[in-house]
């Protein structure tokens, strides 16, 4: 059986309770702390291909660390935003859930339900 991944942020309350709901499910699973162990680029454009989104809809656009790289600019390419979540990994929406070649944001948590529900 496929293991489900989850991105995970022990600090983040919507990740905890991602986490709790996913080993409720009875589901094996692979905790990734992306903070400790970043996605590569590689993997960041997995997900953003699985979840259908470009590379700021899974960036957090109201931390700090986004306005003072002004990461808002439209100039800016994917690659460029793609890179700068390899090199600062807490801008990554948290919590990021992969299972059986499907993606899901846990924000909201319903998100995760519908990908393990399939």
């Amino acid at each position: 059986m496929e293991k489900l991944k989850i991105w995970h942020n022990e600090k983040c309350t919507k990740s905890r309770n991602a986490l709790e709901l996913l080993n409720a499910s009875g589901i094996e699973i692979e905790v990734i702390n992306y903070l400790e162990k970043t996605p590569s680029k590689d993997e960041i454009k997995d997900v953003l291909r699985l979840i259908n989104t470009n590379a700021r809809g899974l960036m957090r656009v109201t931390e700090l660390l986004y306005k003072e790289l002004d990461l808002n600019n439209d100039s800016l390419s994917e690659e460029s935003l793609i890179q700068t979540m390899v090199d600062n990994p807490s801008l990554i929406q948290r919590p990021v859930v992969i299972y059986k070649g499907k993606a899901a944001l846990g924000r909201p948590i319903e998100n995760i339900l519908e990908l393990i529900s399939f």
